[in-house]
């Protein structure tokens, strides 16, 4: 055991490692479990303590990112206005989604980019907590509303947004930029008035719709 290991406290090392990770993987360098050790200051069988391989540790780095990014979700609820609009607060948590890809992007990629394993408890776990932030806020602001179906759409529209900005679709810079612009864009979905269809006729005849 190297002296870099023996100064962890149980359970600590665990931890570190998923650290050493994050950075590892938003500084760029090419990622694996010898180039986690490094980072971490411990021994190359170290991280075999606490993950079996690459994917298991993959799946931590994303608990890891779904925890934070619930947060920043939550805390963008928090410190909403009482007198906020629907459509503010959901360009907020819009806001709050797209500064965290931002922010940590291949954080971010790990997250989404890779199959959800459903055998993978924590993971899955983490990944239904952010949507259950979403789905409440829905439920608070729409009454009435088909929560699941809305929160897929805003969900959508948010990742979506997220990802035109980190693949250069869409200026990422400056952030006020940003925000302004995620702002702007869930403020004109949801102003968009919600008109009934049109009654089609059916030709009895042709079976053509007039």
């Amino acid at each position: 055991m190297s002296t870099s290991e023996k100064t962890y406290h149980h359970g600590d090392l665990r931890a570190a490692l998923i650290d050493a990770a994050i950075r590892v993987l938003e500084s760029g360098e090419p990622f694996s479990l010898r180039a986690v050790a490094r980072r971490a200051g411990v021994s190359p069988a170290a991280p075999y303590r606490h993950f079996a391989d690459r994917e298991a540790l993959d799946s931590a780095v994303a608990v890891e990112g779904f925890h934070d990014l619930r947060a920043d979700l939550a805390a963008a609820l928090d410190s909403a206005p009482a007198s906020s609009s629907a459509a503010d607060v959901i360009a907020e948590l819009g806001i709050a989604y797209v500064a965290f890809a931002m922010r940590r992007p291949a954080v971010f990629r790990l997250m989404f980019g890779n199959e959800c394993d459903d055998a993978n408890a924590e993971r899955v776990t983490a990944s239904a907590e952010l949507h259950t932030v979403l789905n409440e806020a829905v439920e608070r602001l729409f009454p009435g509303a088909d929560v699941p179906s809305l929160s897929t759409a805003l969900w959508s529209l948010a990742h979506g947004l997220a990802f035109l900005h980190l693949d250069g679709k869409l200026r990422p810079e400056p952030a006020d930029a940003v925000s302004a612009r995620v702002h702007t864009v869930v403020g004109a979905i949801l102003a968009v008035p919600l008109r009934p269809a049109s009654p089609q006729l059916v030709d009895t005849t042709t079976g053509e719709i007039s």
